[in-house]
């Protein structure tokens, strides 16, 4: 079978190999800013302005302005008091762990990304529903003051979108911060907006609450986030993490500052194209999903095989482990046109009648 593993092309809306063109359905670049003419355009614009790169720590004493108006930009975008970026979502969650969580118990919720683990596996087997009520008890029962809650936002995988609002009940008399990753839901399935409702922690005098985000996903461009209060963030500046990092290119922060009339547009397209798909899966069997996200997953050990010889890509690898059946993603972008995606129901609805 042909291996896509040497591509020499951008993952956008096709991929051409071997005289052969395949409609993707993969990867995670749902707004498909990667391959968006326009915001290139913006970036190739940043580019001529800043130059390629900027190598120099963010503590150096010559900055580029680019970098703090976008870390205004991105609090202000997304409802925080302040933002801190990185050159990546993985040092924007290992910085967010080490420099936070000093004295503090930490609880790992299940499945949370590599990138926040601290020191190997925490190896969470519970759902996430049942975690969350074990931990409220053991807090809640606990003679420690003081908590960290790890947690991906949502995990894109299954799919599913955590819910928090259970934590307004840990006791008043516990403090406990919050770290969440929502590198796969920002910007997402909520216009500039995070993936889920945390106004419950919001609103809790007890809870202190830190977000993250890899932006190299959904808003195309190669940086991590990091979202909070001025006096947490401050904590994160004077991390050798941070202190030490060369920051991202500021050719791609200019484009993420000054392209949200495009980021607008993707995200209005990729909804028009949830629709349609749901409109499709809504009457296969075997497919999961949730409102709102692009990805519908599938443990059909032969769909990947069927796809590709009808000349459509999907993501396919096994999951959780690497001894797991296979996961298959198919993820709709704001790239595909209707006809692809008509194009794919007809494929499936070919499969789904083979097995009838």
């Amino acid at each position: 079978m042909t291996t896509f593993r040497n591509l020499s092309q951008p993952t956008g809306r096709t991929i051409h190999i071997d005289e052969q063109s395949y409609h993707f359905f993969g990867g995670t670049a749902y707004l498909g800013l990667l391959d968006n003419k326009d915001y290139i355009e913006l970036f190739k614009e940043g580019i001529d302005r800043y130059g390629l790169n900027n190598g120099t720590s963010r503590t150096n004493n010559v900055q580029l302005g680019i970098y703090a108006e976008a870390e205004s930009f991105m609090a202000s975008r997304f409802g925080f008091q302040d933002a801190v970026l990185l050159s990546s979502g993985y040092l924007a969650a290992q910085v967010s762990v080490k420099a936070l969580i000093e004295n503090r118990r930490v609880y790992y919720a299940p499945g949370a990304h590599p990138s926040l683990w601290i020191a190997g596996d925490p190896k969470v087997d519970l759902p996430f529903s049942a975690w969350k009520t074990r931990v409220i008890d053991e807090i809640n029962n606990s003679s420690e003051t003081n908590f960290a809650i790890i947690s991906n936002a949502i995990d894109n995988l299954t799919p599913e979108l955590f819910d928090f609002s259970d934590f307004q009940h840990l006791a008043e008399d516990k403090n406990v911060l919050f770290i969440l990753d929502d590198s796969h839901g920002i910007g997402m399935l909520n216009k500039n907006a995070l993936s889920t409702d945390l106004t419950a922690l919001e609103t809790a005098k007890n809870i202190e609450l830190v977000v993250l985000a890899s932006l190299a996903k959904g808003l195309g461009t190669d940086a991590g986030a990091v979202f909070g209060n001025a006096a947490t963030l401050d904590k994160i500046r004077k991390h050798p993490i941070y202190m030490g990092a060369s920051p991202s290119s500021p050719a791609a922060l200019f484009a993420l500052v000054h392209g949200n009339k495009i980021y607008e547009a993707a995200f209005d397209k990729l909804h028009q194209n949830i629709d349609i798909a749901n409109s499709i899966f809504s009457s296969l069997d075997g497919y999961h999903n949730i409102p709102n996200f692009p990805v519908f997953t599938s443990h059909d050990p032969n769909l990947y095989r069927y796809l590709v010889q009808n000349q459509v890509l999907i993501s396919s690898f096994p999951y959780p482990l690497p001894t797991s059946p296979l996961l298959n993603r198919i993820v709709v972008s704001a790239l595909h046109e209707e006809r692809d995606i008509s194009q794919l129901a007809e494929i499936l609805m070919s499969q789904h009648r083979l097995k009838l």
